[in-house]
């Protein structure tokens, strides 16, 4: 709901307009058995997470399993692969190390995350520094230590999510869509989205700080 908002308000002329997009019929296609083992799949992870089961051997077990029964031909599933974006994610990891041990770790150190709101802060910046899931590895072994670990992983877990809204470099799922959306002829700008994900950011974070 914010969302909307927020969007209405930043584009009031062409929201509050009597202008309407021209219909577009598009039939959805999907492989049905695909599909249909898709969700099977899904469903029994979904059951072993709740039995304790390891979340990374779930996941490795379930995906090789759709890969080895497989009846699409990998051609199809390679085409599909935006190959920059994957290295770029990959390269992102291998910087991400050598930050944490050169610059960042230090840095992170002298704050005091104890205080929850420092440490949302701390989190939501590295978010968009280095994106939301190499932030929250960065702060792994400070989260350990902390009077609260429990309600400290709630809160990182709440920044990190919130704060990929901030930037469209805050999360790497924002970057796939503003990727699939260029190949389609729409510009997502930088700016563009920072004028909707930043004070969202800062409201929706502000939120979950009162709601922990």
């Amino acid at each position: 709901m914010i969302t909307f908002v927020l969007i209405a308000l930043s584009y009031r002329s062409e929201f509050f307009t009597r202008d309407q997009f021209d219909k577009i019929d598009i039939s959805p296609r999907y492989h049905g058995p695909l599909l249909a083992k898709s969700i099977v799949v899904m469903a029994v992870m979904v059951v072993l997470f709740f039995f304790g089961q390891p979340v990374a051997k779930v996941a490795i077990v379930g995906g090789a399993f759709l890969l080895l029964t497989r009846r699409v031909r990998p051609e199809k599933v390679y085409i599909e692969i935006d190959w920059p974006l994957l290295v770029m994610f990959v390269g992102l990891f291998v910087v991400i190390g050598g930050l944490e041990k050169a610059v960042i770790t230090a840095a992170i150190a002298r704050q005091h995350l104890d205080n929850p709101t420092v440490l949302a802060s701390v989190t939501a910046v590295l978010s968009n520094l280095v994106s939301n899931v190499p932030a929250v590895l960065l702060l792994k072994s400070f989260v350990a230590n902390l009077q609260d670990p429990q309600r400290a992983w709630l809160v990182v877990a709440m920044a990190a999510t919130l704060a990929g809204n901030f930037t469209l470099v805050g999360s790497v799922a924002n970057l796939i869509v503003a990727q699939r959306a260029k190949v389609r002829g729409v510009e997502l700008h930088f700016w563009a989205y920072f004028k909707v994900g930043a004070p969202l950011t800062v409201l929706t974070i502000a939120f979950g700080l009162l709601w922990l």
